[in-house]
């Protein structure tokens, strides 16, 4: 980039930042709900400021160059923040697809009487500011890509509860499938449970396991032989017609674990291993 050039897009800062703030503002898109006008162009004045100073004739060619790392930063720091804060990838595109938007409508307005050179130096604004879009994309992915695993072990850990319905008694009901990341949650919370409680037998209800095939049952028969080596008894309920079915069409040996219909009735089962016994208590008259 020429240093006459350089030189006009400094002089002409303040209104690029004006005519980025005017696309962004128009665009049908905005969400105000995520980002107020205000941190909007704290952001935009933020970016422009370190941007226009980089776009040297030494530099412009070289996205890899020492000199664009504080674009760069700021940039990865935007495209993380709205990662977190729930923008889409065209939300944060547009961020930046504006700002060229706005480079090259004051870069024609004031190089227009001179055709050769506005292509020549349009080309290249164009070629470092869609480098610094595939930078942006590929940061917000990662961005996207942490809040998806925080969420996804989040929900393993709300739907992995282990549950203490009696004294030496513990229940854990699986919803989802069960793959082998789960089944090690699963597999550490019991165990971790039956240490803390000194529970002897464990109850793991598959009623909301969608379906059982050989390698659900195989986590599974890992999970009831992780439990016995803790020196408790494992029950699986939850058994519907349709599993049954299947765990026999494809050949599984379930018989050596007790199986039961329902969480109920692996209650009741336990219960009668505990020696224990639940009468129902007539009314209290007056």
């Amino acid at each position: 980039m020429s240093l006459k050039t350089h030189q006009l897009l400094q002089k002409q800062k303040k209104n690029i930042l004006e005519l980025w703030m005017k696309n962004q503002l128009a665009d049908e898109g905005l969400r105000e709900d995520l980002i107020s006008n205000e941190d909007l162009r704290s952001q935009s004045e933020e970016l422009i400021n370190v941007l226009i100073s980089n776009l040297t004739g030494d530099t412009i060619n070289d996205i890899n160059s020492e000199e664009w790392s504080p674009v760069i930063e700021i940039l990865g720091g935007i495209a993380i923040t709205r990662a977190r804060q729930g923008f889409s990838p065209r939300e944060t595109g547009n961020f930046v697809f504006s700002l060229k938007e706005a480079l090259l409508e004051v870069l024609q307005q004031q190089v227009k009487s001179d055709p050769k050179a506005l292509f020549e130096e349009s080309l290249k604004i164009n070629r470092i500011m869609d480098n610094l879009s595939v930078i942006t994309f590929e940061t917000f992915i990662k961005g996207r890509e942490e809040v998806i695993l925080r969420q996804t072990d989040e929900i393993s850990e709300i739907s992995t509860p282990v549950i203490r319905v009696w004294d030496g008694i513990l229940a854990l009901p699986i919803i989802g499938t069960l793959d082998s990341s789960r089944t090690q949650v699963v597999m550490e919370n019991l165990l971790q449970e039956i240490v803390e409680t000194g529970s002897s037998i464990a109850i793991l209800d598959i009623s909301g396991v969608p379906a059982v095939d050989s390698l659900v049952a195989q986590h599974l028969i890992k999970t009831v032989s992780a439990t016995r080596l803790m020196g408790a008894e494992c029950i699986i309920s939850g058994i519907r017609p349709e599993i049954a079915q299947t765990v026999v069409h494809l050949g599984i040996d379930l018989s050596n674990i007790i199986t039961k219909a329902t969480l109920a009735s692996a209650l009741s089962y336990a219960f009668k291993s505990l020696r224990l016994e639940v009468r129902k208590v007539g009314t209290v008259k007056n």
